[in-house]
């Protein structure tokens, strides 16, 4: 069992199977706990992204996808049944709380319907602020009071890797705990994606057109990764340092499974992201297999890079 790696634990590329995991965890917590808010946030979720909400287009984001939406949310929940089983006390509400937020964490991507110019990716800079927005906005219709509003708006803040933790101010001690982990799940959901490294085209993609510089071509994205892994693990860290204990804790309740696959599938990936790159006349395209991203890339964007 110790052997399984973490994409077996559950098909993410379905999000009926990723909202099916959420809740049996959410009733390892509280069995027979209504769970009717957060199947609400996930499934609306799901409908923003697929282009089925009004006022709204779908999301044209590759990277910022529904994906790692879904990710971010069920690492949340591990993280939090995690915490609980380690002794924490969270409640219903603030669980729902936490888990909504997760949910429209990134959010501010999506384009409204008479937004016709470019993708989402244009928002790169401003997307959390958007998302926080965005989540004001429909959060009362989810059943949150103004209270919870306020504090899952300042949760949100926590993703922005430009904000200083400590500067987030939120009204309750729980409020802080949950927006530290939603910004360690976040963080893991996307390195530890078994597509990541494909995912990277995308990014650079999006990164390009919003215009946020500092990249030469996919490969010097690939080359400045290795470095962002660090820049992950120090904001991992400071900002939620339990994660490790607290995802030990729920894979080993869970799955029998007592290694935190999280790290255990960044770490490999790192690896072999630093394999690729000592040649330094490889074309790196060729190193990654997954998921047809790179015959999805050569068909919509061409060779060039």
């Amino acid at each position: 069992m110790s052997e399984r790696k973490l994409s077996d634990l559950v098909d993410a590329t379905r999000p009926d199977a990723v909202l099916d995991e959420i809740l049996a965890i959410i009733h390892l917590i509280a069995p027979g706990a209504n769970d009717a808010e957060i199947r609400l946030a996930f499934l609306e979720t799901v409908r923003l992204y697929n282009g089925e909400f009004p006022g709204y287009r779908a999301c044209n984001t590759e990277y910022h996808d529904l994906r790692h939406t879904t990710d971010t949310a069920l690492t949340m929940t591990r993280l939090i049944h995690g915490a609980i089983l380690e002794g924490h006390i969270l409640d219903r509400r603030q669980i729902t709380l936490g888990l909504t937020a997760a949910l429209f964490h990134d959010s501010g991507y999506i384009q409204k319907e008479d937004d016709l110019e470019g993708t989402g990716a244009k928002y790169t800079v401003t997307h959390v602020d958007r998302s926080v927005d965005f989540f004001s906005d429909i959060a009362s219709d989810l059943g949150l009071n103004d209270r919870e509003i306020n504090e899952g708006k300042s949760m949100i803040l926590f993703t922005d890797l430009s904000v200083d933790p400590d500067q987030v101010s939120f009204e309750t001690p729980n409020g802080k705990f949950l927006g530290r982990m939603l910004g360690a799940a976040d963080l893991l959901a996307q390195l530890a994606d078994r597509t990541y490294l494909e995912k990277l085209l995308f990014l650079y993609r999006e990164f390009k057109e919003a215009g946020v510089g500092g990249f030469s071509g996919e490969r010097n994205l690939l080359e400045q990764t290795v470095g962002f892994y660090d820049k992950v693990s120090l904001r991992l860290e400071s900002t939620f340092s339990q994660g490790d204990s607290f995802m030990k804790l729920h894979l080993s309740s869970r799955w029998n499974i007592h290694t935190n696959l999280y790290r255990k599938a960044i770490d490999n990936q790192k690896k072999y992201l630093k394999q690729i790159l000592e040649d330094p006349d490889s074309n790196h395209r060729n190193h990654f297999k997954r998921d047809g991203i790179v015959n999805i890339v050569r068909m919509k964007y061409g060779d060039k890079q």
